[in-house]
C-alpha cells in the first residue's frame, strides 16, 4: 500500500507534513504527526476534540458526514462548513495531498 501524504496546519498556521496508510483515520495521522487532537473518544463520535477544518477544494471529495458526526460537530469550536471530525475521515489514495486546518480553538488535554 502506498502512503497517502496530509498536509495540516497547525493553530499558530505553520504547515506540518504527515502521512497515513489507507484505511487509517485522519485523526491518526495527525495525532502521529504531533498535532493538537486529542479524539478524547478515540473515534467513537462522542466528542468533538478531533475536529478539523478541510480544505475546501477537498471537501467535496470526502465521503459524506453522517448525521451523529453533523450533530457532535454542532459541539465543536470554531465550526466552519467545510468541518468534520478526523475520526470519521478515511484516508484513501483519492486524498492524497489532503489540506486541513487544525482550529485555534484547538487544545490537546494529553499535554503533547
Amino acid at each position: 500500500m502506498t502512503a497517502v501524504s496530509v498536509t495540516f496546519i497547525d493553530p499558530r498556521g505553520k504547515s506540518v507534513a504527515a502521512t497515513g496508510e489507507p484505511g487509517d483515520s485522519l485523526l491518526r495521522a495527525g495525532q502521529a504527526a504531533g498535532l493538537p487532537l486529542e479524539g478524547t473518544c478515540e473515534g467513537q463520535m462522542a466528542c468533538s476534540t478531533c475536529h478539523v477544518v478541510v480544505a475546501a477544494e477537498w471537501f467535496d471529495r470526502l465521503t459524506r458526514s453522517s448525521e451523529e458526526e453533523e450533530d457532535m460537530l454542532d459541539f465543536a469550536a470554531g465550526v466552519r462548513r467545510t468541518s468534520r471530525l478526523s475520526c470519521q475521515v478515511e484516508l484513501t489514495p483519492e486524498l492524497d495531498g489532503l489540506t486541513v486546518n487544525v482550529p485555534v480553538e484547538s487544545t490537546d488535554a494529553r499535554g503533547i
